[in-house]
């Protein structure tokens, strides 16, 4: 987050502060995705319970504990850089309705790419990790000095609690939780136009 780099005189620069959401991404689905499946993201799960391969059962706890993981960081940002302002609240850098239109595109394209690659609901297997870190790098890259690339309706609503910047809290509760729903349906249809697709050609192979 730009407020993040400010502690370090700008050295950290944009593309550092997306290749670290990436990098720090992926490291964390290699750690965790066999375990948890590492939901970071409410949106995430949310979607996965839409596409019915996460049980609902679990829901409620996995949301609770990416809040209280997302206050916790927060409190900590706080403790350490007291001065800082925003502590890594997302805040729009043009208007709210067009970071609320990138958001929902962004989380689209993540969750489109995590359901392709995940395991069900978990985030594992060789190339897991990369395919969405470099997903959140890419996002990261070209969106975030416009919305701040947040993608995660916790990731941005704890900071902006701890700092009392909530003025944009609705652009980024709303907009992941859409888009990521949106990327179900739309991952749906995909698969049953390619398993048709392959069972024509297997009949196609049979009458040959």
């Amino acid at each position: 987050d730009p407020r993040a780099a400010a502690e370090h005189g700008g050295a950290i620069g944009h593309a550092g502060i997306a290749i670290t959401s990436g990098l720090i991404v992926m490291v964390m689905i290699y750690a965790l995705g066999n375990i948890s499946g590492a939901h970071f993201n409410p949106a995430v799960t949310l979607a996965f319970s839409l596409a019915k391969t996460f049980h609902l059962k679990h829901l409620l706890p996995y949301l609770l504990s990416q809040f209280m993981g997302a206050l916790l960081a927060s409190f900590l940002l706080k403790y350490l850089f007291p001065e800082n302002e925003f502590l890594g609240a997302t805040i729009p850098s043009g208007s709210a309705e067009q970071s609320f239109i990138l958001e929902i595109i962004l989380t689209f394209l993540l969750m489109l790419v995590i359901l392709n690659v995940a395991h069900g609901s978990k985030e594992q297997g060789m190339f897991a990790g990369l395919a969405i870190g470099s997903t959140v790098l890419l996002e990261a890259m070209f969106a975030g000095p416009i919305s701040g690339a947040s993608m995660n309706p916790f990731r941005s609503i704890a900071p902006a609690l701890v700092s009392q910047q909530s003025q944009f809290i609705w652009v980024y509760m709303l907009a992941p939780i859409i888009g990521a729903a949106l990327a179900v349906p739309c991952w749906k249809f995909l698969n049953q136009s390619e398993k048709v697709n392959y069972q024509n050609q297997s009949k196609s192979i049979e009458h040959e």
